[in-house]
């Protein structure tokens, strides 16, 4: 696949079945954000790949009401860091920016393989860090969901879910996004 196949083909379903998560794949997912930029090659990025059902199971009871659908995710990536580890230039810390970029990386990887791998921000920071064993000094950015899309959509997802499922969101035109020259 071409890069901007892969690009225009990445959706963030919620439609998920299983996948086959091996220790080679989440080798590979890891292997392609560890090659993203960083801030002084910093790299401030830490990952921790939840694959084990016990695991997966206790996990999922920190994810917020919306996001039942995630029960069918077959692989969670907890994405972390924090301030201290990449470059703070006049005030500007770059550790968000620079795990952000390494978590596309991955998030792009995992589409090429055929996998759905989609980002959310709604479940209890608290609790998916105690489960995964995260220190308390770490930003939990996001957490990963990765499993295989599945068609028709399964029944964890609410009837809006649903109809999102159905066709991409529209995208803001580009002529709202960028700038020549000058803001």
């Amino acid at each position: 696949m071409e890069l901007m196949e892969i690009i225009t083909t990445r959706r963030a379903y919620r439609s998920l079945q299983p996948a086959e998560i091996t220790v080679e794949l989440i080798r590979k997912l890891a292997a392609a954000a560890s090659l993203s930029a960083s801030c002084f090659n910093k790299q401030p990025w830490r990952f921790v790949f939840a694959h084990e059902k016990e695991v997966l199971d206790r996990l999922k009871e920190a994810m917020n009401k919306g996001n039942e659908w995630t029960r069918a995710a077959s692989l969670i990536v907890a994405v972390c860091s924090r301030s201290d580890l990449d470059c703070v230039v006049k005030g500007r810390e770059y550790y968000l920016f620079d795990t952000g970029m390494a978590t596309a990386f991955l998030i792009l990887r995992a589409t090429e393989m055929g996998l759905v791998a989609h980002p959310i921000s709604g479940y209890d920071e608290g609790k998916a860090k105690d489960v995964l064993g995260i220190p308390p000094d770490m930003t939990l950015i996001t957490l990963v969901n990765i499993g295989r899309h599945l068609l028709p959509p399964n029944d964890l997802l609410s009837e809006k879910q649903v109809e999102i499922e159905k066709e991409r969101p529209e995208r803001l035109k580009l002529e709202e996004i960028m700038r020549l020259n000058r803001f």
